[in-house]
Order: C-alpha cells, then structure tokens, then sequence
C-alpha cells in the first residue's frame, strides 16, 4: 500500500497521518497565510516528524479554494520534492470523504463555524454558502454563543442565569460587548462559549437554544439541496459533543443522522485505505 500523508486543516491546528503515525501542527490555510508561514510549518514543524518515505499526499484545508488548489499543492511538493501525487481541496471535500466514503450523502461541519454539502460519493454537487457568524453560520459553535447570550441578556434562560453566569466567568454584559465589538476574532470567543453551555444542558431553556440552532441549521443549510432520503453526517466539536441535541433537531426537521466524527482524519484514513 502506497504511503499516503493525510492532513485534515483548519486555521488553528492540521492534524496529518502517515500509516499509524499522526502529527498535529499549527494550522495552514492558503487564503489567509503567505507562501513563507505555510514553508515554515511544513518544514519545521512536520517534516521532521516523518521518518517514513510519503509517496502520495491528500491534503484538506479550510481556505483551499479552487483557485488556490495549485499554490497549496506546490507548496507540499517544494517540502516533498520526490512525491509526484499531490492534492489539496477543501475542508468541506475532506468531511464530505470521510462520512461517506465512496458513497452520496449529506456532510456537515459543525464547529467554530458552519458548512454543509451535497455529495456525490466523489464530489460536491451542491453547497448552501455558509455566510459566515454574522450573516449566517446557523448550528456553529459562533452562533450559539450568540444565541445564548443574546437569550441570557434579554431574559429568556431561567431564573438567576445572568447572576450565575457572571459569578463563573467574572464577566459583566460590558465586558462581553467589548469581546464582541472591540476585540479580534469575536468568533472564536464565541464559539469558546460552548463549554460553559455544555454544563448547563440540563436547564431547559439553555437545551432549547441548542436544538434551536441545530434546527436552524438544517432547515436553513441542509433542506435546500432537497434529499431528506440521505442521512445526515457531521464532523466537528460542535456535532459531536452535543450529538444528542443535533440527532433531536434532525429528528424534529425529518432528518436521519449517520456518522458523527469529532475529526475528520481518522474517516480519510479509513477512505484511503479502503481504496
């Protein structure tokens, strides 16, 4: 079997295999790093790690746009000058892979943010745009930081949730206007939210704001591309560490939900081993 690197990439961490090995990097993505940050992390920090010969690279990355699927796969070969069999596509392929393989279905990332597919079994056929936390972005760890303190600002939680919140955080409503307005990456902050939302899933109210945004999601993102006979599958922390909330928003919206994955990577391995 041909030794095969696989990098599943986000803009924060690039988790990559070859065989059993596995290595986690800084995050790589061509849209918004230049030709140098990108160099520097391959040959720094994941080449030294790699002590087998790569033969062949797939490579999947949030930022990996069409037009930028030339530049990412010249810069592996200028680190791998031997390997002939390069690619890079995007990170919405790579889940779309590794939930379903060789065969159709719905893929989902649920994160930081959002994304979903239409797929064919080898390619994307049809996408919903995302639109980013602000616009869009329903059933992202971004919009459910929104949403709950929206809710909790205005409210609508239980009784004594913004005294509690404040005491856990030490955060006054003051502060968490300058996180979001004056602060960079509001996103992230955000979505960092999740955890403390996490703890109180067994108040109602909070659950709700959950599978509201899971519901949110589908019906906004995954109805359009019109196969409610196609199971669901999503990857992210997101889809994973709430997976009971997103399996009753689908149930709710008439959705089957197959494969939930909190990384990519392992699914792609799977694919690649499959043939």
């Amino acid at each position: 079997m041909a030794k095969i690197l696989i990098a599943d990439s986000g803009s924060t961490k690039t988790d990559w295999a070859l065989g059993d090995v596995r290595v986690t990097t800084q995050g790589i993505n061509p849209f918004h790093q230049d030709d140098e940050s990108i160099l520097g992390i391959l040959r720094e920090e994941l080449r030294p790690a790699l002590k087998d010969e790569v033969e062949a690279i797939r490579f999947y990355g949030s930022g990996v746009r069409p037009e930028l699927e030339a530049r990412m796969e010249g810069l592996l070969r200028q680190v791998f000058g031997k390997v002939g069999d390069v690619s890079a596509k995007s990170d919405m392929l790579g889940a779309a892979r590794a939930l379903c393989g060789r065969h159709e279905g719905l893929a989902c990332i649920l994160g930081t943010g959002a994304n979903s597919c239409l797929y064919d079994g080898e390619r994307i056929v049809m996408n919903t745009p995302a639109m980013g936390y602000i616009l869009g972005d329903e059933g992202s760890g971004a919009t459910l930081g929104k949403e709950f303190l929206n809710a909790l600002y205005k409210g609508r939680l239980y009784e004594g949730a913004r005294e509690e919140f404040e005491a856990e955080t030490g955060m006054t409503m003051a502060d968490v206007i300058t996180k979001v307005y004056r602060q960079p990456m509001p996103n992230r902050w955000l979505a960092s939210l999740s955890k403390y939302i996490h703890r109180h899933l067994k108040e109602p109210t909070v659950r709700n704001i959950v599978v509201e945004n899971f519901r949110k999601f589908i019906s906004h993102n995954v109805r359009p591309y019109g196969r409610q006979d196609l199971a669901l599958g999503a990857v992210g922390s997101i889809a994973y560490y709430y997976e009971e909330q997103l399996r009753q928003a689908a149930k709710e919206e008439g959705y089957a939900v197959g494969r939930i994955l909190r990384s990519p990577i392992d699914g792609l391995v799977e694919m690649e081993q499959l043939g």
